[in-house]
């Protein structure tokens, strides 16, 4: 992973005293709340319901077991013992006091972190696919230029101060496991017909208020071009992009309204005129960033370990997790170990500073030292010998975190909603427990299958619901709390937004409709279908004639 240099250290040490200062002169009175605002809000740190929330980035996703470590110093020493892993490969601590903030961002400029550009219009952290590096189908490691892009991106003059947030997602495989559609841009490794390695490029895509699929603007963008065709795009973006309405400042809307060929036109234009210059992308740089990317030194195994095959075949519990939490490895004997951040009863995403520490031990022993997170708030160990699994599914079990549920209905994606967020309308976080109580039962939860339930408490979408194959959005209606459906969204290389299914439930009745559109499901499939493939066959109809006639029933 990449080792900050002396340009990095010195950065991070002039913008945390800097920011020493700005807290200083906010607790003695000299700046008041809404002058302080945009100065906290380029260093993550929110004003929430109850507290200050700091919001601390994970580029494309990648912890070391030392930074993982840090952070569980921050959770138990400024913090309420815990962190909450997000949608977009962040942590939040919930209760940080003011004057701590200062010394949480000493301290995890000490293991190389940060919280720069997590908040605030600016290009935010920089996200990849979770399995980047090690998985079986990807064509190119995607952290190279996810990292390439941070560096070119942070503290950037031009773009500090875009007309709203802006988020950049990199992907090196087919599959799509970091939601490229969804993003503002969206970048897809890619091979062309000469074999050659560049990026389809896709612009305009985002959830909240006006959810759009992103699309495809340039089939193929060769490497040396990424960073001249990223400013072309941001430049278009920061000049034409609205600032009189935060709610239709995103270039998703500026792309809608201008269309997709004109939009391209003025990339294209602008490109043409910087392209060729001190932005191109030379192939030393890339393989001097791609250096620190380089994979562990792997043993050199046979494919299959006949330990990890008896112990499959002798204890069906561990036969069980397996099969929704290994992933397949490029490399021969080894595998990518999913860990589950959501227990029945859980918190989605919320980690324990002792789960941690702990996590941090396991990625030493089994995982090169390396942890990932994801997108779909769980975390994972993407270096594991097949003939360590069982040994690491016992020592994640003894944590709690040994849930075999990854990518079923329990695996529930959700916001903090009302219990933290000052813009919620309704709580997220009861909801989702209680769908994972009703789900508990593992064997109906794999009978079920594969499904993706997301939870949002708001219209800023936060839990990504309109991509969920099952998504709620929290409303409210005259005081009382609210809950919409939509069906049949997903975030993959098959991007796709679910259609709202009809009138809200309340509180007390969305979990029953949860499990109403889960039994329709099992009802209409065919043998080995799962959910998405069975919505996208027969359509919302029997959905909705079955949760509504329920409903009124």
């Amino acid at each position: 992973m990449y080792i900050y240099d002396q340009r990095d250290h010195a950065m991070l040490a002039q913008r945390t005293a800097q920011f020493r200062g700005q807290v200083a002169r906010r607790l003695n009175g000299a700046l008041s709340e809404a002058e302080f605002r945009p100065l906290r809000l380029l260093n993550g740190l929110y004003l929430q319901l109850h507290a200050y929330m700091l919001r601390v980035a994970i580029p494309y996703g990648t912890l070391s077991a030392r930074q993982m470590r840090g952070l569980a110093a921050v959770a138990r020493s400024y913090d309420k013992g815990y962190g909450h892993f997000t949608t977009r490969q962040n942590i939040q601590f919930n209760w940080p006091k003011l004057d701590d903030v200062p010394r949480i961002l000493e301290d995890l400029a000490g293991v190389e972190m940060h919280a720069i550009q997590t908040s605030g219009n600016s290009i935010r952290n920089v996200t990849a696919d979770a399995y980047a590096g090690v998985a079986a189908d990807e064509i190119e490691d995607p952290r190279i230029y996810a990292e390439i892009i941070r560096q070119w991106s942070t503290l950037h003059p031009e773009f500090t101060f875009l007309p709203r947030k802006f988020k950049i997602a990199v992907t090196g495989a087919p599959r799509d496991r970091a939601a490229v559609r969804v993003h503002d841009i969206g970048l897809q490794i890619r091979t062309n017909e000469a074999g050659e390695v560049g990026f389809a490029v896709i612009v305009g895509g985002g959830l909240g208020r006006t959810p759009i699929v992103g699309p495809l603007i340039r089939e193929f963008l060769p490497k040396r071009d990424l960073l001249s065709y990223l400013e072309a795009i941001l430049r278009v973006y920061n000049q034409l992009g609205r600032r009189d309405n935060m709610f239709k400042a995103r270039i998703k809307i500026l792309v809608q309204s201008v269309g997709k060929e004109q939009f391209t036109e003025m990339v294209e234009d602008e490109w043409r005129r910087i392209a060729g210059g001190t932005l191109d992308l030379e192939a030393d740089e890339i393989a001097r960033i791609a250096a620190s990317f380089a994979p562990p030194p792997y043993d050199r195994l046979e494919p299959v370990d006949l330990a990890f095959e008896f112990k499959l075949a002798a204890d069906p519990r561990f036969a069980q997790w397996c099969r929704t939490s290994l992933a397949a490895h490029r490399q021969p004997g080894y595998a990518i170990v999913d860990v589950s951040l959501k227990p029945a009863d859980g918190v989605p995403g919320d980690v324990t500073a002792a789960q941690m520490e702990a996590l941090a031990d396991l990625a030493e022993r089994f995982s090169s030292s390396e942890i990932r997170a994801t997108h779909w708030q769980n975390l994972v160990l993407p270096h594991v010998r097949l003939s360590d699994v069982h040994a690491v599914w016992l020592a994640l079990a003894a944590l709690g975190l040994a849930t075999p549920n990854i990518g079923l209905a329990s695996d529930v994606i959700a916001c903090p909603g009302l219990d933290y967020c000052n813009l919620a309308n309704a709580r997220s976080i009861p909801v989702a427990q209680a769908i994972s109580r009703r789900f508990a039962d593992i064997k109906r939860l794999h009978d079920i299958g594969d499904l993706r339930i997301n939870i949002s408490g708001c219209i800023n979408a936060c839990g990504h619901h309109h991509v969920g194959n099952i998504g709620l959005l929290g409303v409210d209606k005259k005081g009382e709390e609210y809950y919409q459906l939509t069906l049949g969204g997903s975030d993959d290389e098959n991007a796709a937004l679910g259609e709202l299914v009809g009138p809200a439930f309340p509180y007390d009745e969305i979990v029953d409709a949860v499990e109403t559109i889960v039994n329709t499901y099992m009802d209409r499939r065919e043998p080995g279908e799962q959910f998405l493939a069975t919505y996208r066959r027969v359509g919302l109809g029997p959905f909705k004639e079955r949760l509504y006639g329920a409903h009124q029933g």
